[in-house]
C-alpha cells in the first residue's frame, strides 16, 4: 500500500499540545469542511464518484458517506464528553458500514447532514470554555483524549479525506 495514497497529509499526533489559536483556528476549519468536501466532489459524473480513491481503498461516494457517519459520531461523543465523566465511547466497524445499502445513495445526502452537523459542531465548539476543552473521553482503542485533542483528530480527519479526493483528481486529470 502506498502511503501516500493512504495518508497524503501524514498521520495526526493525538499527544500534541493544542493552543488557543490553534483551537480558534480548528473551530474555523470544522465550520467550513462542508464546503471544502462540496468543492472537492463538484462537477464530478457519478462513474468518478464510484472510482476508488486509492487500489483497494473505498470510492469517493464512500468517503463521503463516511466523512458524515464520522463526524455525525464525534458530534456526539463531544456532547457524551461534556455530559458525562471521562466517558467510554463505543467504536463501531467502519469499513463494515462503509458496505452498507446507505452508502450507495447520492453523496449530496451526507453532503447535507456533513452540513447540518458542523453548523450545530461549531456552535457547540465556539460555546465551550478551556475547561470544556480538557474534559476527556476513554476510547477503548486508543485510550484518553481531551477534546482538545479530538477536535484536532477531526479537523485531520477531514483535511485527510478531502486529500484523498483532490489527489485523485489530480492523478486522473480530472480538474
Amino acid at each position: 500500500m502506498n502511503e501516500d495514497l493512504s495518508f497524503p497529509i501524514g498521520k495526526y499526533n493525538k499527544d500534541k499540545k493544542i493552543t488557543l489559536e490553534q483551537r480558534k483556528q480548528f473551530i474555523k476549519e470544522i465550520a467550513e469542511l462542508p464546503n471544502a468536501l462540496r468543492q472537492a466532489v463538484e462537477n464530478l459524473s457519478d462513474g468518478q464518484i464510484d472510482t476508488p480513491y486509492r487500489p483497494e481503498g473505498w470510492t469517493v461516494r464512500q468517503v463521503i458517506h463516511h466523512v458524515g457517519d464520522s463526524h455525525m459520531n464525534s458530534f456526539i461523543r463531544f456532547k457524551l464528553a461534556l455530559s458525562e465523566d471521562n466517558p467510554t465511547i463505543h467504536p463501531y466497524a467502519e469499513n463494515l458500514w462503509a458496505e452498507t445499502a446507505e452508502y450507495k445513495m447520492p453523496v449530496e445526502v451526507s453532503l447535507d447532514l456533513i452540513d447540518s452537523i458542523h453548523q450545530r459542531w461549531a456552535t457547540l465548539l465556539n460555546s465551550m470554555s478551556d475547561e470544556d476543552f480538557a474534559r476527556t473521553i476513554n476510547h477503548p482503542e486508543t485510550g484518553v483524549w481531551t477534546l482538545g485533542n479530538l477536535l484536532g483528530m477531526y479537523v485531520w480527519h477531514g483535511k485527510h479525506h478531502a486529500a484523498h479526493i483532490d489527489n485523485l483528481k489530480k492523478r486522473n486529470g480530472w480538474n
